[in-house]
């Protein structure tokens, strides 16, 4: 029996595949693949480029990006706001331009987020051989430069072969929409085969829908874990990024209500619970706030919803240091959920604290605990308030201030994006987040560069909400490029442009690891060879104009206030510029972050840090 075929390129069959894909949870259906990002270059133009030319918008949307790490950024903002239920795909030519994605790859693996990468390869047949961009190797002659995405990437296949597209794009489906194995999942096209046409079987072109598992606790692991809740007279919920991705925000709020057990977030997690509710405590670890990390210390009971437990989070295995603490683990993947030699309950985060709420039906923690934690609470929310306030509003600002203004401004519903530099850990202390969706911090890889392509990312996921992409000077000059994309696109994007002349987080963490912040500042050279001389003449503000954006410049608070309420009313991506004074006016950190410090060194300054990081070292613990 003869099957009806298509022929088609591989280029054009695999467009034709991906505008087909589906995932579905909850009966809501939404599109996999909603859009590819590309920059073209000999390696795909004449491949995908024509494949996307050929398809049309309608079929698959086409977005031109300016540095292709940047434009997988900006993918991975997308999928994090449709909380990974949608994706972005991103084709790149060979070479460098391949190379360029496995930062973005990395970023997206590490923190969970679906992304397709594209990149063209070398031919399949050695026609040309080498080729230009060609890495050769003497003695691996299949070795590409693509292969440097393998460990970053979740799934990964070289399609070398016409036929061999089928099994690979359907697994590159699975891998992308699946809570548990999602990441960065690249299919590496040589540029002959691409163009290569084939007699594909039409069914591989019909709508195919990946349902989105919400597998519910087994329950064993239910009743051990109710166990544990019912005998912890301190128990503290931390709240990671899989609540956000399972939309379990409610959920939380219904099992935090029935027990009173409060909670604390880590960078992804923040947001779980709206700020004003009593028993969200804010940040927890290394940047945590001083309620939540006193509870992490003397809590004898941890359960951890949809988090991995990074050092920030753990401070680095110095924070849980009650006795006989325990942990249960609430993870959709079984991984994540082993870490700390915890109780486990490998579940979706909704399906799973729903579960725990009906079983815990009755229960609920002293009240004298809910009087401390709430107590707590208050004496925090008036530390933040004292960082943010502006008793004088023409002195320089302080970059807690800029928080403030920008509190000051936003809605419940504008998204707040920032990854690196000296903001993130300010935001985890003080930020106080109105909805789910408004704190948008990568904080598993920290990248600088994120920001801006993110915001654009976000706009696109959530058309009409305000977006607020915040970026010290140090970011902001490693990855500008993407404004060009926001004013091409007519995406209002906001940029709160920060400038303090350098790196101030490194520069801060330099100091007080023996550094004496080394290399750190953005000054010309002084006679003595270091960066000590004048602040560096770069006008950051002349430079987004000059990409297109509109730029309002601030240098009282009375005037940041007025150039964030502009931005946000602008239908124009906005840049608002503020110079502020380094010094850091944020709370201290409540608990400690293990970077190892010189064990022996001739510079004081050096030796010093090392007898404070012995005193500190000890605290180190194994929770086994």
């Amino acid at each position: 029996m003869s099957r009806s075929t298509l022929r088609l390129t591989v280029a054009q069959a695999l467009v034709r595949f991906l505008a087909v894909q589906y995932t579905e949870r909850d009966g809501v259906r939404h599109r996999l693949i909603a859009g590819t990002w590309g920059i073209f270059g000999h390696g795909n133009v004449a491949g995908i480029g024509q494949a996307l030319l050929e398809a049309g918008e309608e079929t698959m949307p086409f977005h031109q990006g300016r540095n292709e790490q940047a434009m997988v950024h900006a993918a991975v903002g997308y999928a994090r706001q449709l909380n990974r239920l949608s994706a972005q795909a991103v084709t790149t030519s060979i070479g460098p331009g391949a190379t360029n994605l496995v930062t973005g790859a990395a970023l997206a693996t590490v923190n969970r987020l679906p992304v397709l990468l594209l990149p063209g390869d070398y031919f399949a047949t050695r026609a040309a051989d080498p080729l230009l961009q060609q890495l050769e190797h003497p003695v691996e002659a299949d070795l590409s430069v693509n292969d440097t995405l393998r460990p970053v990437s979740r799934y990964f296949d070289r399609i070398t072969r016409p036929e061999a597209l089928i099994p690979s794009a359907l697994n590159a489906m699975r891998v992308l929409a699946d809570p548990v194995e999602t990441g960065a999942v690249t299919l590496a096209l040589p540029q002959d085969v691409q163009a290569e046409a084939y007699d594909w079987p039409e069914e591989f072109f019909a709508d195919r829908i990946w349902h989105v598992r919400r597998p519910a606790p087994e329950p064993a692991e239910l009743a051990a874990a109710v166990e544990a809740v019912r005998g912890a007279r301190r128990p503290l919920i931390v709240a990671g990024g899989g609540i956000h991705h399972s939309e379990a925000e409610m959920a939380l709020k219904a099992f935090v209500e029935a027990t009173g057990i409060p909670v604390a977030s880590t960078q992804a997690g923040k947001g779980s619970l709206r700020h004003d509710h009593p028993a969200d405590l804010g940040g927890v670890g290394h940047t945590g706030t001083a309620v939540a990390d006193e509870l992490a210390r003397t809590a004898d009971l941890v359960i951890g919803v949809g988090t991995r437990y990074t050092d920030f989070t753990t401070a680095s295995a110095t924070l849980f240091q009650e006795p006989g603490v325990r942990f249960v683990n609430l993870n959709v993947a079984a991984f994540d959920a082993h870490k700390l030699s915890a109780r486990t309950l490998v579940a979706d985060a909704r399906a799973g604290l729903e579960a725990l709420t009906e079983a815990l039906s009755g229960h609920r923690v002293d009240a004298a605990y809910e009087a401390e934690y709430r107590a707590g609470k208050e004496r925090w929310e008036e530390v933040v308030d004292a960082v943010y306030r502006a008793d004088d509003e023409h002195a320089v600002l302080t970059q807690t201030q800029v928080l403030g203004a920008l509190d000051s401004v936003v809605g419940d519903d504008d998204v707040v994006i920032n990854a690196a530099g000296s903001l993130p850990g300010d935001l985890h202390k003080l930020w106080r987040a109105r909805s789910p969706r408004q704190y948008h911090l990568e904080y598993g890889y920290s990248c600088m560069g994120y920001e801006i392509p993110a915001g654009i990312g976000v706009q696109q996921a959530a058309p009409g909400t305000p977006v607020w992409s915040l970026v010290g000077d140090g970011t902001y000059l490693m990855m500008p490029t993407e404004i060009v994309t926001a004013v091409q696109e007519g995406l209002p994007v906001n940029l709160v442009l920060i400038q303090n002349h350098g790196y101030a987080s490194i520069g801060g963490l330099s100091e007080e690891t023996g550094g004496e912040r080394f290399g750190t500042a953005y000054r010309y050279r002084a006679a003595d060879g270091t960066f000590t001389g004048a602040p560096l003449p770069v006008d950051l503000a002349a430079n987004a104009a000059s990409l297109g954006m509109d730029v309002l410049r601030a240098k009282t608070v009375r005037e940041l206030r007025d150039a964030l309420a502009t931005a946000r009313a602008s239908d124009r991506p906005t840049c608002v510029y503020v110079e502020t004074d380094p010094t850091p006016t944020a709370p201290a950190a409540e608990a400690w972050w293990d970077v190892p410090v010189a064990e022996v060194a001739s510079r004081d300054a050096a030796s010093r840090a090392r007898e404070r990081y012995d005193e500190r070292v000890v605290d180190r613990r194994r929770h086994l």
